[in-house]
């Protein structure tokens, strides 16, 4: 654990095509209530096409009305999430690096709360990041999506997302990192799409650091808003798992290939039917059928937003697990075949190596 008391704090925004919602997240950023003369505002543009590099522009043009030590807007080439944090890495100057994505809301003490655990001898923080639903594309259906988004047996069972009491965990959202910890173990592996972040927690662990969880911290992520976004996500979540086993194994945790098995089953199931007996897969789909009916019974107990959409989320909860499930099956076959070149996580490493 470190002693050391934060200075200058950087914030990193990582952002492609937020036009939407970049406006509302520098704002967030504006009402911090960390003085913002310790605070530098790093902004990296993936090459997006709607006017988010304009937004971020101007509002890097208002620094000395607002107070900010610095706020700078930086291009990301390769356009992947994780290379653009590693042009934040790379850029910022701060004592600790806070990383907040382009589409999410932050508290107004979301700054000040993550250096408080820091400062009592922490190297690596975080809190609890629920999803949320934007108020641009709020629906009965869009809280329907947004209720398996969050139920541990639609979406994940990840810390950040169940909160609760402050303790260590394997990974975080919104991660706040002091700057010898990235300086130590490396910048994020840009060969990985979606599963960048267990690779670089995974690897600050075996490095000696905890990750601490606090509830005090907190921040949202907006929800897909349309069932297609929500089926493509987590299709692309379950690639990378797959493709990740040939990169970083050991990041990767047991519920990450459940969606995987079900497929597996449904596959192993659907080939006894057809050449012995129906008899297994009806009683699996019988069986998986009422856990995903008593479930959705018991969302929509527990939901102050009750309505008529939520009998369809049987179906989403099915339609989430084949389509991680596919994922990973394509991921896995994906790297069987095609190994991925090396790529130097070494932080004094140039752009481009």
């Amino acid at each position: 654990m470190s002693t050391k008391n934060i200075g200058l704090v950087s914030v990193g925004v990582v952002a492609l095509n937020e036009a939407a919602a970049i406006s509302a997240l520098l704002e967030d950023i504006v009402n911090q209530d960390y003085p913002h003369e310790n605070i530098e505002v790093v902004l990296i543009d993936s090459g997006s096409s709607d006017g988010t590099r304009d937004i971020m522009k101007s509002f890097a043009e208002k620094r000395q009305e607002l107070g900010f030590s610095s706020i700078e807007v930086l291009d990301n080439p390769k356009r992947i999430q994780a290379a653009g944090w590693n042009v934040f890495f790379r850029n910022a100057k701060g004592d600790v690096f806070i990383r907040v994505d382009g589409h999410a809301t932050i508290a107004r003490d979301f700054v000040s709360r993550n250096v408080a655990v820091l400062n009592a001898g922490e190297d690596v923080c975080g809190g609890y990041r629920p999803t949320i639903v934007d108020k641009g594309t709020q629906s009965n259906w869009a809280e329907t999506l947004h209720i398996a988004e969050e139920a541990a047996f639609g979406s994940s069972v990840s810390d950040y997302r169940r909160g609760g009491e402050a303790r260590y965990v394997d990974s975080l959202f919104h991660g706040a990192y002091r700057r010898e910890v990235i300086e130590k173990v490396g910048l994020f592996d840009e060969r990985l799409l979606r599963t960048e972040d267990n690779d670089l927690h995974y690897r600050i662990r075996e490095a000696g650091y905890k990750i601490r969880f606090d509830p005090s911290v907190r921040s949202a992520q907006f929800a897909r808003s349309s069932l297609k976004k929500m089926l493509k996500q987590k299709y692309g979540n379950g690639y990378w798992i797959g493709r990740t086993l040939f990169v970083q194994p050991k990041c990767l945790q047991k519920f990450h290939f459940a969606p995987f098995v079900f497929v597996l089953g449904i596959i192993a199931l659907t080939s006894i039917g057809a050449f012995a007996t129906w008899l297994p897969f009806a009683v699996c789909a019988a069986l998986y059928a009422a856990a995903t009916v008593v479930l959705t019974i018991r969302a929509a107990i527990q939901s102050p937003e009750r309505n008529w959409t939520m009998v369809a989320l049987p179906f989403v909860f099915f339609g989430i697990h084949v389509s991680y499930g596919v994922g990973t099956l394509v991921g896995l076959i994906a790297g069987a075949f095609k190994k991925m070149p090396p790529f130097d996580t070494a932080f004094s490493a140039e752009e481009g190596e």
